[in-house]
């Protein structure tokens, strides 16, 4: 498996390969160094059939820094039950999952998941909260972020919030995309507009999987590391209500969700809830692994 751009300079290496390249090349920067001393080494395990990476927040943090100080195309996806689930049933989409860069655990599920594959630490790494640690981290190192997804009305209620915790952080631009498919022409000129910008991040909030696809077309045409972070815009917009932490810590966030949007999400979590559960209650009674059982 390789970057879909032949010309772009770097491998995306299939998982049993584990270590990725480091970069060619010497540079000033400390984080540069760190990636040419210490080529990162992907650890995780299969949720039914797509790899999840295991890691910390300080590892997560670090790693997409690195990249995007290094201006390398690369794109993250956050993956949850719903995400899992529609891998495992759609072979277009789990293609998407595996080639990134990272498939975070996004959903307390998830990391229930990786703890019972061999990973007993693993938390939660959710869109909302990686995004806002992102933010102070993008601040603290100078780097430009660009937000594309979500309407503009909600863009210009998360520009204000962001503005007011982050008064030195580089906002490189913003973009509400229209609901429909995209020309060509229109789709050429958003990626010049963020390629324009300088951004060294862009969140991407279309939803699943509509995010994830987009990431994943778009690595090697957007010179910046790809973050789908899902309904963050409008979490931390204060447009959509988030669950109370208890919610979050006990793997109910979903649940508030349902009855936040019953309409939208009552048929898919009906469907992807059960056959995650299903799944697993298998997994446990034969004492099998997850998925491939192979680790990265």
């Amino acid at each position: 498996m390789r970057h879909p751009d032949p010309n772009f300079g770097y491998p995306s290496l299939p998982l049993a390969d584990k270590r990725w390249p480091a970069p060619s090349r010497a540079s000033e920067s400390p984080l540069k160094k760190q990636a040419i001393l210490s080529p990162f080494t992907r650890q995780g395990a299969f949720v039914l059939d797509s790899h999840i990476d295991a890691l910390t927040w300080d590892e997560c943090i670090n790693r997409i820094a690195t990249w995007a100080a290094l201006r390398q195309s690369r794109y993250v996806t956050l993956c949850n039950v719903h995400s899992v689930v529609t891998a495992s049933e759609d072979a277009e989409f789990r293609r998407v999952i595996e080639q990134a860069d990272l498939a975070l655990p996004d959903g307390a599920p998830i990391a229930w998941a990786l703890r019972r594959e061999g990973h007993p630490e693993q938390t939660r790494l959710s869109g909302p909260d990686l995004m806002w640690r992102y933010l102070a981290e993008a601040q603290r190192l100078k780097q430009r972020v660009f937000f594309y997804g979500s309407t503009p009305e909600t863009l210009d209620k998360l520009r204000a919030r962001i503005v007011a915790h982050f008064p030195r952080l580089q906002i490189a631009g913003m973009v509400s995309p229209p609901y429909r498919s995209l020309t060509a022409e229109e789709d050429q000129a958003h990626i010049d507009q963020i390629n324009r910008s300088g951004a060294h991040v862009v969140f991407v909030g279309l939803g699943c999987p509509k995010q994830e696809a987009w990431m994943s077309a778009h690595r090697g045409r957007v010179h910046a590391v790809m973050l789908g972070v899902g309904a963050a815009f409008d979490y931390h917009a204060g447009t959509l209500a988030r669950a109370p932490l208890w919610m979050q810590k006990a793997g109910l966030e979903w649940l508030h969700r349902l009855a936040s949007e019953p309409r939208r999400l009552l048929k898919r979590y009906l469907h992807t809830n059960t056959v995650f559960v299903g799944r697993m209650l298998k997994l446990m009674v034969t004492g099998r692994r997850s998925g491939k059982g192979q680790e990265a």
